[in-house]
């Protein structure tokens, strides 16, 4: 994107929403994600918003923009390191381009189960290490979200790993996915999520990988009645903070906002558990089928992309080495 892009896009969002007048005013604290309100990340920004002025209402007004309305997240994400936005959901993949080492979270079959994945990426020592390059970056990631597993959904059944040669399947924005399909034989068509509902639509793809909430909450179940459990990615929605933001609060406001990040991760997480089960129950409602696919097959067809991903981003490296030794330690 280029800066005049962005300091337009900057000007234009800070027209619309307004900064903070003067000392005496309250400080705005915008927050922005792609998904509805009903969706477990809103959820956890509202416990972040009100843990936040319960404790400093008097100094701070946060303000959450759901459902895309500020933008997709890469173009946010220049916004936030601007301060013209002070805290993102992002997922990873999006992030890759602005950081190789969170192509990571990318790689497929990283971790063998789901609560090996969310340990690993709520540790105080895996957020460190990946805002260890915040001052470079623009931005600091204060917690996660969990996003379940990225699994593939489609208009025709994904029974096997021979049944995506050929077809066309939305992913995020980032590399690293793009060389996945490849190996599965398919064909990577990367585009925002906003857009995906109206492409399933007009058969510009066949399909896309997510987790169940994308069938009910975008409503992509209305198109795609087939979701294969294969769980080729575990890929979190990072709750990133503007650096520029965080780097003027004082000691005290800073540890308010790191620990109001712990609320909304304990608030989002409660609630992705409780929001899958009933997201495939009105799923199946809408016609869904649900297949458990060999995720072993699936696995195998990939595996040797590791290595290359590795040779290709060793940014990546030190990260890979933590997650593997981590997902091989823990039993559980």
């Amino acid at each position: 994107m280029s800066i005049k892009k962005i300091l337009g896009t900057a000007l234009a969002v800070a027209s619309i929403l307004g900064f903070a007048a003067s000392a005496e005013a309250k400080t705005t604290v915008r927050i922005s994600h792609t998904q509805i309100e009903t969706h477990p990340d809103h959820i956890g920004f509202v416990a972040f918003k009100n843990f936040v002025e319960s404790k400093a209402g008097d100094k701070y007004d946060v303000r959450i923009f759901p459902n895309s309305s500020l933008g997709a997240n890469e173009k946010v994400l220049e916004l936030v390191k601007m301060n013209s936005v002070q805290f993102l959901s992002v997922s990873t993949a999006n992030i890759e381009s602005f950081n190789k080492k969170y192509a990571v979270f990318s790689v497929p079959f990283l971790f063998t189960s789901e609560s090996k994945f969310e340990k690993f990426i709520t540790d105080p020592e895996v957020l460190a290490e990946l805002g260890s390059d915040a001052e470079k970056d623009g931005f600091r990631p204060l917690g996660a979200f969990t996003a379940g597993t990225r699994n593939f959904y489609s208009k025709t059944p994904i029974k096997t790993v021979d049944d995506l040669k050929g077809k066309k399947f939305r992913v995020q924005a980032g590399p690293t996915n793009v060389k996945m399909m490849e190996a599965f034989g398919a064909a990577a068509t990367p585009m925002s999520f906003g857009e995906v509902y109206s492409a399933l639509q007009q058969g510009v793809i066949d399909g896309a990988e997510n987790n169940e909430l994308a069938l009910t909450d975008q409503k992509h179940g209305e198109v795609c009645k087939y979701f294969s459990y294969d769980g080729h990615q575990m890929c979190p929605d990072l709750i990133v903070a503007s650096e520029k933001f965080l780097s003027k609060l004082s000691d005290e406001d800073r540890k308010l906002f790191e620990d109001a990040a712990k609320e909304a991760q304990k608030a989002e997480f409660e609630a992705w558990h409780k929001r899958i089960a009933e997201a495939k129950e009105q799923a199946k409602k809408m016609g869904v089928t649900f297949i458990d696919v060999d995720a072993n097959a699936f696995r195998e067809k990939v595996l040797p992309l590791h290595q290359q991903l590795l040779n290709e981003n060793p940014a990546m490296k030190a990260m890979y080495d933590k997650a593997s030794a981590f997902n091989a330690s823990n039993n559980k």
